[in-house]
């Protein structure tokens, strides 16, 4: 059986008190004072949550006697009920005894019960954070343990792989090399590629390659913010700053202090907000909001962007000095339609990761799967490639992903095994009656691949005779094609 939260009820009239418990006593163990020196041999022998007190009593204020009770048991959630509302009092009862909510007369049941729920919420918050506190003073090598451990299981990851998948062959191995090169020197570095291609993953690399590997890593999306937002959240601000700022708010910038700060999408950024920025880079100094002190901040500064910052620098878009300090070395991640030979391993790698986020599992992809993906173009790059896979093994009722899974807009770039007819009608090049044929061999072979190659299926759904479907298949070599795609053991394991 549970155990109710314990509250206090402190009022000199008979009736409200019997009236309170009477609503109370179902939802929480209710107890109940007339005085407040009652009030204090109570909140003295029972482990008391919350108190509700009256404001106007005979011998002292609910403000006064909950700001004693604030000094000798500071825990204990204080609210004020009343019929009265004097903003002196709800001033003074805010700032003096620390007050949670001021409740006036005449209250709605349901909602007082849901006040007080949430301020037994809040003191049972407060209570877990208090032991945490005392577990972590009782243990804090252990805990500098266990957080370096960590740190170092995630540097490892990036020494080994710099976490970017590739071939031996890969071009992105010319990145990778690069990036080992730059990490250990304290230098600010621009990342550019098309979106999706790991501009994050080779943010971390240099991170995790760097001095500063113990150190926070943060990432901060520029284009996802306007300017205000943007600021308050890499500068901070104190108190009062704007409308909303109830308490000092600590910025991204100083919270890294000491590690690396990545500026994802940098030039999304307006040029007034460029100004700001070039200031932490070239004197280390941020001024939260609402502050005429500067503060020094030891950070590293990654930026990166899917966009030609030269030509936007040419156009008068983005500040020529700002470029200048964040692109001191550059690092240019190639599309996944650049580097086609990796395709299987990171499809491979995807695929386990999906398997392990979904909860399903197959052996792998058909051949055919693999040469279906490294002819097609992914503008999404690896990040469409993930959806792509997630979607297949979703949707996938046998052990191996075959190709009759991947989107028509992946099949219509189907590969081409020989080098007859196919190969080049899909060239689209040529007369009227060339390119109408290279359509029609695309559309052939697209089909073919989602119905396994089952030609009658195939030529239901083209309204073609099996005679007719077949003399297509002879004229534009795809005959060839479907001998090598059916193999039961064309498959690559995940």
């Amino acid at each position: 059986m549970s155990v109710l939260p314990t509250i206090l009820i402190v009022d000199d009239e008979v009736r409200s008190l019997e009236s309170l418990q009477r609503i109370l006593i179902d939802d929480f163990e209710v107890m109940t004072a007339s005085n407040a020196r009652d009030a204090e041999m109570i909140l003295a022998k029972e482990w008391v949550q919350v108190i509700l007190c009256d404001q106007r009593m005979p011998d002292i204020t609910g403000v006064e006697f909950l700001g004693q009770v604030k000094e000798r048991w500071p825990s204990v959630i204080r609210m004020i009920i009343s019929g009265y509302t004097n903003p002196e009092d709800i001033i003074s009862a805010l700032n003096r005894a620390g007050v949670y909510q001021y409740i006036t007369k005449p209250w709605i049941p349901d909602q007082l019960i849901l006040t007080i729920q949430n301020a037994v919420t809040l003191f049972q918050l407060q209570h877990e954070n208090e032991l945490l506190s005392i577990e972590l003073k009782a243990s804090p090598q252990r805990l500098q343990k266990s957080i370096t451990a960590k740190r170092q299981v995630l540097r490892d990851e990036h020494r080994v792989s710099d976490g970017i998948v590739r071939t031996s062959v890969s071009c992105m191995n010319r990145v990778c090399e690069k990036i080992h090169r730059v990490a250990p020197y304290d230098i600010s570095v621009l990342i550019m590629g098309e979106s999706g291609t790991g501009k994050e993953l080779a943010a971390r690399a240099l991170h995790y390659n760097s001095l500063r590997w113990e150190k926070p890593f943060v990432v901060e999306n520029c284009a996802a913010l306007p300017d205000e937002l943007l600021e308050s959240e890499l500068f901070g601000y104190k108190r009062g700053a704007f409308t909303g700022a109830i308490d000092d708010h600590v910025g991204l910038f100083e919270r890294a202090n000491g590690g690396t700060v990545l500026l994802d999408e940098i030039g999304e950024v307006s040029p007034a907000f460029q100004v700001k920025l070039l200031r932490v880079l070239q004197e280390g100094e941020i001024r939260p909001l609402g502050s005429a002190k500067t503060r020094k901040v030891n950070i590293r500064v990654i930026a990166s962007t899917n966009r030609d910052l030269e030509a936007e620098v040419q156009s008068g878009h983005f500040r020529e000095d700002l470029y200048y300090r964040l692109a001191p070395i550059t690092v240019k991640m190639p599309a996944l339609r650049e580097r086609v030979e990796d395709i299987p391993v990171v499809a491979k790698a995807l695929l386990t990761s999906a398997m392990q986020s979904l909860g399903k599992q197959v052996e792998g992809f058909s051949d055919e799967t693999l040469a279906c993906m490294q002819v097609y173009h992914w503008p999404g790059n690896v990040r469409e490639l993930q959806n792509e896979i997630q979607q297949m093994l979703v949707m996938s009722d046998d052990d191996v992903l075959g190709a009759e899974l991947l989107s028509p807009r992946v099949l219509r770039a189907a590969p081409v095994k020989d080098e007859g007819a196919l190969g080049t009608l899909t060239l689209l090049e040529g007369t009227l009656r060339e390119r109408i044929e290279s359509l029609e061999a695309i559309i052939l072979r697209e089909c073919l691949i989602r119905h396994r190659w089952n030609k009658s299926r195939a030529a239901k759904e083209l309204g073609l005779s099996r005679v007719g479907l077949r003399s297509k298949l002879e004229r534009y070599g795809l005959e060839k094609i479907e001998q090598i795609s059916q193999p039961a053991s064309d498959k690559v394991s995940a």
